[in-house]
């Protein structure tokens, strides 16, 4: 190992004011083993509406190694991510949850793999202490990330990994309002690993991602780093009108064959429903994509930053 690594821990922090401390804690008993690497602590709070920005603002005025992080409005995590790799000047960067559930005593076990040549490590949890939608949301999502946005499929992504600095100065170039970091990791390397660890359970609270949330990260990943649903549009169009050809020379023939046969207005007007139906939802595809570029023209912020605790003014967090 590189004893002169700086290992910087990203945490995005939303209804955690009373599990942050904790979490802080055992960071703190983790490198206290390690004193051969410097560290940092870099505090996101994404307008979260109890007192974390109290808490986490108290921390790092009492302790310069902490940096803290407050927005005006809830940008969601992964922006917060992005302002916290903006800046974190470690040679390694960990992002995990503020809700005690990553496992930050694992932490050099993904290091370690990063210093089997690897760019990035995800943790692989044996078993995700999930409600059943919310795992079945992270299975879709990855799931698509392979078709779409090119991940590899023999590895699952989580909240909790570790990156090389090299790669979150790539993710930070990265200026539109529409973040998706596992979009922007996977455009960036291919050079990924799995780690295996146990998820912990929620010390408190749930999760703060909904359906609607998750459903809205999800476009952001599809629509900001992929042009495939548009092709999928385009070969649905092609599959519907040659069906259309098809089922149009049938119906002459069978009318030739068949002089009395009756007109049938049930199946004309279900296939209308059905083309009409496809027709919209192409449609809508493609006002998505429009639409996002229409926001992403008119210069609409990943985030907002009303206050900041040990930040050098010089360095760019926006």
């Amino acid at each position: 190992m590189n004893t002169n690594e700086k290992i910087s821990f990203v945490i995005p922090c939303y209804r955690s004011e009373h599990t942050i401390s904790a979490v802080l804690d055992e960071i703190d008993e983790l490198m206290s083993k390690h004193t051969e690497n410097e560290y940092e602590i870099v505090l996101i709070n994404d307008s979260s509406p109890d007192n974390v920005w109290s808490v986490i603002k108290g921390i790092a005025e009492k302790r310069k190694e902490v940096k803290a992080v407050s927005f005006t409005k809830n940008f969601g995590q992964h922006a917060a991510l992005l302002s916290g790799y903006r800046v974190a000047s470690g040679d390694l960067i960990v992002s995990l949850d503020d809700d005690g559930q990553s496992p930050v005593d694992r932490t050099f076990d993904l290091i370690d793999k990063i210093h089997e040549g690897y760019d990035v490590v995800y943790a692989r949890y044996n078993k995700i202490q999930e409600s059943l939608w919310r795992r079945w949301g992270s299975w879709l999502s990855n799931k698509m990330s392979e078709v779409l946005i090119g991940k590899p499929k023999d590895i699952l992504g989580t909240s909790f990994y570790v990156m090389k600095k090299f790669i979150a100065d790539e993710v930070v170039r990265y200026q539109n309002p529409f973040t998706y970091i596992g979009g922007l990791v996977f455009r960036s390397t291919k050079n990924i690993a799995n780690v295996y660890v146990d998820h912990r359970e929620r010390a408190e609270g749930t999760s703060g991602y909904s359906l609607f949330k998750l459903i809205k990260l999800m476009l952001n990943g599809f629509t900001a780093f992929s042009v495939v649903p548009l092709r999928i549009s385009s070969i649905v169009g092609v599959v519907c009108a040659i069906i259309g050809f098809i089922f149009g020379i049938y119906t002459i023939i069978r009318k030739l064959v068949v002089v009395n046969i009756s007109v049938g207005w049930s199946s004309t007007i279900a296939i209308m429903l059905f083309i009409g139906g496809l027709i919209m939802l192409m449609l809508g595809m493609i006002g998505e994509y429009v639409g996002r570029i229409y926001i992403s023209l008119n210069n609409s912020p990943q985030y907002v930053v009303k206050e900041t605790v040990n930040i050098d003014e010089e360095k760019n967090i926006k």
